[in-house]
């Protein structure tokens, strides 16, 4: 993750704000309030991506257009939400700009967090016509 992250900063800002999970409880429980600590985490006006695997999926190269598609729009801050053990509320979904799935496998989110720097690397990649992607 660091080093895609590190390769990014060259061509966008990155942050990664880690809330922790709710730990005790319920599935229910536990998705209430992350939900809570996410949604207190997000920033006014940034459009929200929930990582989950029942989303959309994507290409890498329409993953990068719809990324350049908000940022030509002037869309400045996009929030990536990944979920904790027991996913996401079904209100965090409907809240989002996008549900993107990485894959229709389940992940732990570390495992997300890697996948996640890359692709978005990638991305900035196809944006900015890099060799990076072929």
């Amino acid at each position: 993750m660091e080093e895609y992250l590190g390769r990014l900063e060259r061509m966008a800002s990155a942050e990664l704000v880690v809330v922790p999970e709710a730990g005790t409880g319920d599935a229910a429980h536990q998705q209430r309030v992350e939900q809570q600590r996410l949604l207190e985490a997000i920033k006014p006006g940034e459009r929200v991506i929930v990582l989950d695997e029942r989303g959309q999926e994507l290409s890498s190269p329409e993953f990068a257009q719809r990324l350049g598609a908000w940022r030509d729009q002037g869309v400045r801050q996009v929030a990536f939400v990944i979920g904790g053990a027991y996913g996401h509320a079904e209100t965090m979904r409907a809240e989002a700009d996008l549900v993107l799935a990485l894959s229709r496998m389940t992940f732990p989110h570390q495992f997300v967090r890697a996948i996640l720097a890359e692709q978005l690397y990638r991305a900035f990649a196809i944006l900015n016509r890099l060799p990076y992607h072929h």
